[in-house]
């Protein structure tokens, strides 16, 4: 019984920080690609960072590219998100998700590649 949880999310000003959290259990995710998505109110769940198994490759959506870092512990089978310089556009419900490896490329940005899904928690950043 495969399981992601998020923890981290919170009201937090514009300009500060917030780490979020994604404990995996049921099974090691240490070979699986592991991304976090976003949903604002009124729009689709959209691609914000992922990492691939090995650790030795990161993606970033342009949105986030240089405030947001994404980094894992396959040891502690958990996964997290730096999230530095928040803006109000940044406010979401932030999912973590599992993917097996694909070949294709870019694969990691479609929200429908990936197997294991989080509930999400709330990031709101405030003006």
């Amino acid at each position: 019984q495969a399981q992601l949880v998020e923890s981290g999310g919170g009201l937090v000003q514009a300009g500060g920080s917030l780490r979020l959290s994604c404990a995996a259990s049921g099974r090691t995710f240490s070979s699986y690609t592991m991304a976090w998505f976003r949903q604002a109110p009124g729009k689709g769940r959209e691609f914000v960072t992922g990492i691939r198994w090995s650790g030795s490759s990161t993606y970033y959506a342009d949105s986030v590219k240089g405030r947001f870092t994404i980094s894992r512990d396959n040891a502690k089978n958990v996964v997290y998100l730096q999230m530095n310089s928040l803006k109000p556009e940044d406010t979401a419900v932030y999912y973590c998700a599992a993917a097996r490896e694909k070949l294709g490329s870019r694969w990691y940005e479609y929200k429908d590649e990936y197997e294991y899904w989080g509930q999400g928690t709330q990031v709101t950043v405030s003006s």
